[in-house]
C-alpha cells in the first residue's frame, strides 16, 4: 500500500489552476478516501508566472520527459488541450504505464478511439468525465449508472458560452453582436468565439456522448454543425409567441439502426426541461427504454466545476493504483453505425421569409412547398412593413432535403426578398 501517490500535472491554465486549488485546499479528505495521500509531485507549464502565482516553483518541470520518465509518478492530468502535444504526452504515459486523466474533448471526439485503445493494451486507464459538461457527471453514468439501458436519444445545452448569449438576446433584447461582446467582457467568450458560437464546441462533445450512448465511433467531422450567429430577435420573440424558445442544441439518437447526430439552434417548447437551462448553465437529457427521462443539470464550464470533474477522476486513478485493479475505462464502440446524412434526417422546421405584400404572394410559396411534399402545420403574417412583409411559417415533419428543394425554388420567385432563417423544431412537432 502508498503512503503518497503522486501526480504530474500538465498545465496549469484555467483548469489546471482549479485542479491544483482543489487538490490542495481538500488534501486530508482525499487522502481518506484514497487510502494515501495525493501529492503533485511536477507541474509543466510553459508560462512561469502562473506556478509563480500558486508558490509552486518547486514543482516545476522544465520538460515533459521530467514527468513521463519518473518512475514514482503514478498519474498524468492532461489539462493543456488541443490535439497535440497532449495527444503524445497522453499517449507516451500509457506506455509507461501510467493512469491518465484529461479533460481533452477536442482530442477524445478526434482520437478517442486510439487512445483508449493504446490504454486497453498496456493495462491502464483514462478518464476523462470533464471533456462533456464541465462539472456535470454525465461520462461515467452512460458508462455504468444507465448500462442497463438502450439509449434512445441524448440532446442538451452543453456549450454555456452560447447558452449566455441566446439567454441575453430572450430576456434582455440584445442583438447577438451585444450579446456577444458582453460574453467576451465577462470571460465566457474568447477574443476568437468561433469554436464556441459556430457551434464546434459543442459537436466535439456531443461525439463523445454519442460514441458512448450507442456503441459506435462517431468523431467530431461526422456532426452536422451549424452556429447561432443568424439568430436574429425575431426568430426569438416569433419563437416565444407559439411557446417555443431557442437552444444550441447537440442532438444525438438512433433511428433504424442508423445515428442522427447534429449540432445546430433549435427551438424546442417552453416546457421542456432544457427550455429553463439559462446562462452559462449546461443540462444533458438522456432517454432510455427502462429508465425513461433523466437530465443532468450544472455549471459547464470555468475553472473549479471543471476541476470538480477532473479531481473526481484522479480520485477513481488514485484508488486503482493504490489497490492495484482497473477500472476498465475501456472503448465501448464494440459496433458500426452509419451517420445519418443531414439530408435525410426527419423534423419540423420554422421559416421566416420576407416577402412583398400583395395578393397571390402565399399561393407561390404554398405551391413550392407542396411540389416538394413540404407539409404546413401554420402560417403567421407578421407585418406589414412598408411594401413588403414577413410570412412565419412552421412545417410538419419533414425530410431535410424536400425542404431544402422547395426553399432553392422559393429563393427564385420574384415575391420573395428574402428568406431571413430556417430554425429546426424539437419537441410536439420536432423529432
Amino acid at each position: 500500500m502508498k503512503k503518497e501517490i503522486n501526480i504530474g500535472l500538465l498545465g496549469l491554465g484555467t483548469v489546471g489552476s482549479g485542479v491544483f486549488e482543489v487538490l490542495t485546499t481538500h488534501r486530508e479528505n482525499f487522502q481518506s478516501k484514497v487510502g494515501a495521500e495525493l501529492k503533485i509531485k511536477a507541474i509543466l507549464e510553459k508560462d512561469v508566472s502562473k506556478v509563480e502565482a500558486l508558490g509552486a516553483m518547486n514543482l516545476l518541470a522544465k520538460d515533459v520527459s521530467l514527468i513521463l520518465n519518473d518512475p514514482q509518478i503514478d498519474i498524468v492530468v492532461e489539462v493543456i488541450g488541443g490535439i497535440e502535444p497532449a495527444k503524445s504526452f497522453i499517449l507516451q504515459a500509457i506506455h509507461k504505464g501510467k493512469q491518465v486523466v484529461t479533460a481533452n474533448k477536442e482530442l477524445l471526439a478526434n482520437y478517442g478511439e486510439e487512445i483508449l485503445e493504446a490504454a486497453d493494451g498496456c493495462g491502464v486507464d483514462v478518464y476523462f468525465e470533464a471533456s462533456v459538461g464541465g462539472g456535470i457527471p454525465i461520462i461515467r453514468p452512460l458508462k455504468e449508472c444507465l448500462a442497463g439501458n438502450k439509449i434512445l436519444k441524448v440532446m442538451g445545452v452543453v456549450n454555456g458560452t452560447t447558452n449566455f448569449i441566446l439567454t441575453k438576446m430572450a430576456e434582455e433584447g440584445l442583438l447577438f453582436k451585444q450579446a456577444l461582446k458582453e460574453a467576451q467582457r465577462r470571460g465566457y467568450a474568447e477574443r476568437d468565439s468561433s469554436v464556441d458560437v459556430e457551434g464546434h464546441d459543442a459537436a466535439a462533445k456531443i461525439a463523445i456522448l454519442a460514441s458512448i450512448a450507442f456503441n459506435s465511433r462517431v468523431v467530431a467531422s461526422e456532426v452536422f454543425t451549424e452556429g447561432i450567429s443568424k439568430v436574429s430577435l425575431s426568430d426569438i420573440a416569433y419563437a416565444q409567441e407559439i411557446g417555443y424558445t431557442i437552444k444550441l442544441i447537440a442532438l444525438a439518437k438512433e433511428e433504424n439502426g442508423e445515428l442522427d447526430v447534429r449540432v445546430h439552434p433549435t427551438m424546442i417548447p417552453l416546457s421542456h426541461p432544457l427550455a429553463a437551462v439559462k446562462g452559462v448553465y449546461n443540462a444533458i437529457f438522456v432517454e432510455g427504454d427502462a429508465v425513461g427521462e433523466v437530465m443532468f443539470f450544472g455549471q459547464g464550464a470555468g475553472s473549479m466545476p471543471a476541476a470538480s470533474a477532473v479531481v473526481g477522476d484522479i480520485i477513481d486513478a488514485a484508488r486503482n493504483v493504490q489497490y492495484g485493479r482497473s477500472g476498465m475505462i475501456r472503448c465501448t464502440c464494440f459496433e458500426s453505425k452509419k451517420i445519418r446524412s443531414i439530408d435525410d434526417i426527419e423534423t419540423s422546421y420554422y421559416l421566416l421569409m420576407n416577402v412583398v405584400d400583395k395578393p397571390g404572394v402565399l399561393a407561390k410559396i404554398a405551391k413550392a412547398f407542396g411540389d416538394n411534399d413540404v407539409s404546413l402545420a401554420s402560417v403567421i403574417q407578421k407585418g406589414p412593413r412598408g411594401p413588403n412583409a414577413e410570412l412565419m411559417f412552421i412545417t410538419h415533419r419533414v425530410r431535410e432535403k424536400n425542404l431544402r428543394a422547395s426553399l432553392s425554388e422559393i429563393t427564385e420567385l420574384d415575391v420573395v426578398n428574402e428568406i431571413c432563417n430556417v430554425i429546426r423544431v424539437e419537441g410536439p412537432r420536432g423529432g
